[in-house]
This record gives C-alpha cells, sequence and structure tokens, in this order.
C-alpha cells in the first residue's frame, strides 16, 4: 500500500543547527500517527517540510506519492494543513474565511456553503462564524482553522498541536473527528504534547530527539523497547529523551 504521508532521509539545517538529521517517516492511508519531542527536537519543521512550507537540505517529503516539492499543487490538493499557530484574517468572519478556503481549493461552489454549514455544526460554531475573527477567543481561531484543513476533504492531514486553546469538549469532538477520518481511509500525522491525546488515538507512535527519531512502534511496541519496563506513555516519553 502507497504511504499517505512520507518524509524519507530528511535533513533540514539553520546555519550550524541541524533541526532534522535523517529523519524518515511513513503514515499508511487509515492510519494515525504521533510525532513526539520536546521543544526544538525538530516536530515542526518536518511537518513543515511535508507541507512544502521547507525545503529539506537532502531527503524528500511526499503525499499520497507526489514529492511536495516537485509537483506542490497536487499534492497540496490532498492535504490538510493545521499549524500550530491558528492563522485566520482579522478583517473577515469565519464563514467568509472559510468561503475564501473553498475558492482556494477550487471546491464546486454549490458546494462550499453546505460543507461549512455542517462543519459549523459539528464545532459548535454557528453563533459565532458569522463574526470577524478579530474577537475570537483562541480556542474559536483553531476550530476555523481546523474546519478550514477538512474543507476540501483531502486524504492526508498534518495537524501541529491540535488542542492548543480548546475546552475539554472540543478537545474530545476533535479527537473524534481524528478516529472518524482515519476510518475512512485517510494518512493523519499529529504532532503534539499532548500525550494523552497521542495514547488514545495514535495506532503507531514516533518519539524524535535532536532531529532523529529514537523510538517507533505502537504502544506496546514502544513498552517493549523499555530498559526500565515502563508502560505508560508519560514514562516512555521520559525515558527516551532525557
Amino acid at each position: 500500500m502507497k504511504a499517505g504521508i512520507e518524509l524519507t532521509r530528511a535533513v533540514k539545517r539553520f546555519g550550524d543547527k541541524t533541526a532534522v538529521d535523517g529523519l524518515s517517516i511513513s503514515v499508511k492511508p487509515g492510519e494515525i500517527f504521533g510525532l513526539l519531542g520536546p521543544n526544538g527536537a525538530g516536530k515542526t519543521t518536518s511537518l513543515k517540510m511535508l507541507a512544502g512550507l521547507m525545503k529539506p537540505d537532502s531527503g524528500s517529503a511526499s503525499i499520497c506519492g507526489m514529492d511536495i516539492h516537485k509537483e506542490p499543487e497536487k499534492a497540496k490538493m490532498q492535504l490538510g494543513y493545521i499549524p500550530d499557530d491558528s492563522f485566520i484574517y482579522d478583517l473577515l468572519t469565519g464563514r467568509e474565511f472559510l468561503r475564501l478556503v473553498g475558492h482556494i481549493y477550487k471546491i464546486p461552489k454549490e458546494d462550499i456553503e453546505p460543507r461549512i454549514n455542517r462543519l459549523a455544526e459539528e464545532f459548535d460554531a454557528v453563533a459565532w462564524l458569522d463574526q470577524r475573527t478579530e474577537g475570537y477567543s483562541h480556542g474559536m481561531r483553531q476550530k476555523v482553522v481546523i474546519a478550514a484543513a477538512m474543507l476540501h476533504d483531502p486524504l492526508v492531514y498534518l495537524i501541529d498541536e491540535p488542542m492548543v486553546g480548546l475546552d475539554p469538549a472540543s478537545m474530545i469532538t476533535v479527537r473524534n473527528i481524528f478516529k472518524r477520518e482515519a476510518a475512512k481511509g485517510k494518512a493523519l500525522l499529529i504532532s503534539t504534547h499532548t500525550l494523552s491525546l497521542a495514547q488514545a488515538v495514535c495506532h503507531r507512535i514516533g518519539i524524535i530527539a535532536n532531529g532523529k527519531l529514537v523510538a517507533l512502534g505502537t504502544l506496546d511496541e514502544l513498552r517493549s523497547l523499555s530498559r526500565k519496563q515502563h508502560k505508560d506513555l508519560e514514562d516512555l516519553y521520559l525515558e527516551f529523551t532525557v
């Protein structure tokens, strides 16, 4: 089965610092892959290379078998990217922003509004989606950004710290959405510090430190790698990164 997301021997340097050092990650359709690691480990840089926002100094980044840097437009049509900073245009309403995203992704005009309405219901955003985003809380902005990534029904999701600013009920909603998208055959790569999210939804987990993969596998496989026989993901994470 062709990987939905593939980072192959990727290297990215910033001056004298190597942020990502020969990292390889592969995520299959129907799989949720969790990327864990301390601040500065290279998680966000890895996602940005996969999203086509940064070019690796060596190695490759592919979405649905397409090199994101050689076929950017085709690859990005299959990609939903949720960055770690929830940028939206302050002078637009949430609905206007989603309409703009719909036009960028060439969604048929007659389909855009029904899709927006469905997502507004799912994210409990109906009451405020027609207000200008400059007055949104961080959690409201995050909901709009996640909805924007889903609007064109992509085959692949790159997700960087999705739970920031969300209340507990919204976290449960987002977690269930991720599970549903995977059940539909989508490939999801989630970078997160929320270990409870990784433990609840991820089929496999990769732990990176200093730009290198230090542990990879299912939760049971990570437990088998533990020299201290840790069972909890938090203890495993600390063992592999400290």
